[in-house]
């Protein structure tokens, strides 16, 4: 080959390589101008001042008023984009699940669980625990008639200490909690606590105080500027709790696995621990004792407050709303009578069933949801986002959504009926979230949800305490990782 061509040759490779850059920097430019818009962040702090430290969500609803459906924030350095409204959330995490299925990096998470279990995990490890968990609970009748028959039992526990109260006013927030963990605690530890456990009161304290301390400013202060976490006492205050957790919870795992009997699997531990004996030569160490712990944390701890959370708020509604308190018990008389509540009634009590689903929405439990993060870049909406970009789903968005529903931000079971007064789901009900990072518990959920709420509704009147109306009730939710009822004692009548 001749000087010459090898020259023309070089010269050709030159220009090729001078316009794929040339390309390349032009898209990179052009996907930066179509990052998706967002205010103006101020030095260090970014948008901080504009979400506030409380309930971010809020003003997150109101910047997608004014941005769109797909708008980016600073939350001091680091870039979030937030997604709202029906049709983009469920495009993302339906028809994009890929892109946007992986769980973001929080601080206060990465420190509590430490990539283990499963609501808070990455990677294989998020899909191979979350896999066994699914069929696990299965397994254990989870959504069958056996798990029905343990909430039905448990319902008579809670009526008992309704009736104990003789009607006079009582506080139900740590019933209904302790209600609520022990169905979980059924599946995965194999038995029900008293409510007077001082042990068990302990460790749902515990679980309670951390949702709480979760979601309030100094959680949200050290998610931005993980720094200044030695400053912060609520971060060592939710450490210190996790140790005692986690303390509860080894002592019970030693038990198991000092009575493990393969051949009679009792609870989801044994079922882990048989597995981890199958897998221990295996080079991944996915069903190791950490991820145990973490996972028994989680069952128990989302378990329990996502439902007991969504009760409370029930029981405060029919006391605000007694019109509809009272349609309600009327209809499972007629269905019901003196019987007990089963879920096959469910498909007789249209109002009722619209009730349950409206408390579900308005009370909007996880308002954020939980964060997530791109697998990949990604060009969503003709937007450019980044890999590992953190990504806030604004599930408030999409339950108060007013292409969707009528009085968004009333509570209005007709949301759920339609002309001929049967029942209907509109798409945008996600309290469960959607695609592969829905929750897990979704169907035992329901079921406690249907149960717990028509068993109480059949045999007490709730009425606010002597001397409070209920138009004093108010209905501001407070501050936490969950959006929590305010606490109030009620009255709960038998009917006559």
């Amino acid at each position: 080959m001749s000087e010459f061509d090898l020259l023309s040759i070089l010269s050709g490779l030159s220009l090729i390589l001078i316009l794929i850059l040339n390309i390349k920097l032009t898209l990179t430019t052009s996907f930066k101008k179509h990052s998706p818009p967002g205010p103006r962040p101020l030095p260090v702090i970014g948008n901080l001042h504009v979400l506030g430290l409380k309930r971010p969500y809020q003003a997150m609803l109101k910047l997608s008023q004014k941005y769109g459906s797909i708008f980016s924030l600073r939350m001091g350095p680091k870039k979030v984009v937030v997604l709202s409204g029906y049709e983009t959330v469920k495009d993302a995490l339906v028809n994009h699940s890929e892109e946007f299925g992986e769980r973001a990096h929080v601080p206060i998470f990465e420190k509590l669980f430490e990539g283990k279990g499963i609501s808070f995990s990455h990677g294989n490890n998020s899909k191979i625990i979350r896999r066994f968990t699914l069929t696990t609970l299965r397994n254990f009748g989870m959504g069958k008639k056996a798990i029905e028959e343990r909430i039905v039992e448990e319902c008579q526990h809670l009526i008992q200490v309704f009736e104990s109260h003789q009607g006079k006013p009582f506080e139900i927030s740590t019933i209904m909690n302790a209600s609520t963990a022990n169905i979980i605690a059924s599946i995965v530890l194999g038995k029900r606590f008293d409510y007077q456990d001082p042990q068990f009161l302990r460790f749902l304290h515990l679980l309670s105080e951390n949702f709480r301390l979760a979601g309030g400013p100094s959680i949200t202060l050290f998610n931005v500027f993980p720094a200044l976490g030695f400053l912060l006492q609520d971060v060592k205050m939710m450490l210190r709790n996790k140790n005692e957790l986690f303390s509860f919870i080894r002592t019970t795992l030693l038990n198991y696995s000092q009575k493990l009997d393969e051949n009679n699997q009792r609870t989801m531990i044994d079922a882990f621990l048989i597995r981890q004996q199958e897998e221990k030569d295996k080079p991944d160490d996915y069903f190791s004792n950490d991820n145990l712990m973490h996972l028994v944390h989680t069952l128990l701890s989302a378990g329990s407050e996502t439902t007991s959370s969504t009760l409370h708020w029930g029981i405060l509604l029919m006391v605000k709303y007694p019109e509809i308190q009272e349609k309600v018990h009327n209809e499972i008389t007629k269905v019901v009578g003196s019987a007990q509540p089963r879920i096959e009634h469910r498909t007789q009590m249209p109002y009722t069933d619209a009730v349950i689903h409206e408390i579900q929405r308005v009370s909007n439990i996880l308002p954020m949801s939980v964060p997530l993060e791109t697998t990949r870049d990604v060009i969503f909406k003709n937007y450019y986002i980044p890999k590992g970009t953190e990504i806030i789903i604004l599930l408030t968005s999409v339950l108060q959504d007013p292409t969707w529903w009528e009085k968004p931000y009333a509570f209005n079971p007709q949301h759920f009926l339609n002309m001929e007064e049967k029942f209907v789901k509109p798409e945008a009900f996600l309290p469960f979230s959607a695609g592969k990072r829905k929750c897990i518990g979704e169907s035992l959920g329901k079921m406690e949800l249907f149960l717990f709420f028509t068993s109480l509704l059949q045999k007490f009147a709730f009425h606010p305490p002597p001397g409070v109306s209920n138009t004093d009730l108010d209905l501001t939710p407070g501050i936490g990782f969950t959006s929590r009822a305010t606490s109030y004692k009620i009255c709960a009548l038998p009917y006559s």
